[in-house]
């Protein structure tokens, strides 16, 4: 996600690495390659020209504090206008209507809508604890209803059924009634998309949301596509009271540019994000944790709500009793694995961390870590039960058989093995140290 053009801001950055002072001659380079950095992650040409105007009057109307150096100050700028320029804050879902509340899903085909409606679905279900119905009136595209319901099924959420099929303003009230009877929070419904925006197409949904009276329209659109993406939003918010929007692919945009445009331009919040093809791959949009990935300061509360939301406490505490005793064996490495693997790819969450997006970046010819894993996890199945709680028992003979089970190396099962045990050593002595300082607080 914004590879391109966290490199290209970094690069321009570091210019000002050293100085002493912001000066106007210093401020008009930097200014000059933002400007370029932003055009070519395809923001839009008026955000582009307003954002670098202010982040110069900031840099030249405020006192650099004596705490900071010229670099700092400037960064800090830039973090915030990237930050107010995506809408400043997060901006929940309106669901303080009185029940169901109905969720509109709208966008061209192909954007991601029926998969959007499907992550809402788990989101909405699983972190706010909701009961929803899905429907789709998608009655045009072939499979559509099917789609919707077999996703839906998987993840044991409600779905509405009904054998009208010519008729979407129909299919929508029968949905909203069961969604009555059901006593169902929230009814999210599909609505059908096109491969462009058409008049017949905005009739149809003005049509659903006069009767719906919905509390959310929400527009989808594809992130990879750029300015389009804008320009597909303003034309939705010329004909239909949108309340905001969804941006799909966003994993597979290493420019930005709809991101980092569509808010300023239409004034409609950026609600969620999608980021990968799975259903947990939805997350609610904060500008200030984006902007602070874009400048790869990291994303630490992301990743602890990510944490908090996956991995089981129990495992947890478990897990953490066993490291304080020195008693960690690679069966629990392996059951740890499992959990981490719950919280999306090795690789994406390194970039939640701080500067790991240049590091990750100047080490990719290496062996991916996602890869590097599977092949851990090989050699660990290859093990019997209790060679994997007593890795004492590990002779020669025994790691050529893992060798072999695994399709590695006897070698591979020697680092693992050495890795393993200063691993545990180093965890074992930083958890006693936490402990140690912990009571000499009291």
């Amino acid at each position: 996600m914004f590879e391109s053009l966290t490199e290209k801001l970094l690069e321009t950055l570091r210019t000002i690495h050293g100085k002493t002072r912001l000066t106007e001659e210093v401020l008009d380079e930097v200014c000059r390659q933002l400007r370029t950095n932003l055009l070519d992650a395809d923001v839009n040409v008026k955000v582009v020209k307003d954002f670098v105007q202010t982040v110069r009057e900031k840099a030249l109307g405020v006192e650099v504090q004596k705490s900071l150096t010229p670099e700092q100050h400037f960064i800090r700028i830039v973090y915030e206008e990237l930050t107010n320029m995506m809408g400043a804050a997060a901006t929940p879902l309106n669901l303080k209507v009185r029940p169901p509340a109905v969720i509109l899903i709208v966008g061209l085909q192909g954007s991601g809508k029926t998969t959007t409606a499907v992550k809402l679905a788990r989101h909405l279900v699983e972190v706010q604890k909701k009961n929803v119905l899905g429907a789709s009136v998608d009655i045009y595209r072939p499979a559509a209803i099917d789609q919707l319901k077999v996703q839906l099924d998987t993840l044991q959420i409600d779905n509405f059924e009904s054998p009208i099929l010519d008729s979407a303003r129909d299919r929508a009230l029968m949905a909203q009634e069961e969604a009555i009877k059901k006593n169902a929070d929230i009814l999210i419904m599909d609505t059908a998309g096109r491969l462009h925006v058409d008049t017949e197409m905005m009739e149809e949904i003005q049509e659903l949301s006069n009767e719906l009276n919905p509390a959310e329209i929400l527009l989808v659109v594809d992130a990879m596509t750029g300015q389009d993406a804008v320009r597909i939003a303003e034309s939705f918010q010329e004909k239909i009271p949108l309340t905001g929007l969804v941006l799909t692919k966003l994993d597979g945009d290493a420019r930005g540019g709809a991101a980092l445009s569509v808010r300023a331009v239409t004034g409609l919040p950026i609600k969620y994000i999608g980021i990968g093809e799975k259903s947990s791959d939805l997350e609610i949009f904060h500008p200030d944790r984006l902007a602070s990935r874009i400048l790869d300061m990291g994303d630490l509360l992301s990743l602890a709500e990510k944490a908090q939301a996956t991995l089981d406490p129990a495992e947890t505490l478990k897990l953490a009793k066993k490291v304080k005793k020195n008693d960690f064996t690679l069966a629990d490495f392996y059951l740890h694995l499992q959990q981490i693997k719950k919280m999306g790819s090795f690789e994406n969450l390194l970039k939640f961390l701080p500067g790991m997006g240049q590091v990750t970046k100047q080490f990719k010819h290496l062996t991916p870590p996602d890869t590097e894993l599977k092949k851990i996890e090989a050699i660990i199945l290859s093990m019997t039960p209790h060679e994997r709680v007593d890795h004492g028992v590990l002779d020669g003979s025994r790691r050529r058989r893992i060798a072999g089970g695994s399709g590695t190396k006897v070698e591979d099962v020697n680092r693992l093995v050495k890795q393993f045990l200063e691993a545990r050593k180093m965890m074992s002595r930083l958890t006693k140290s936490a402990m140690g300082k912990r009571r000499g607080m009291w």
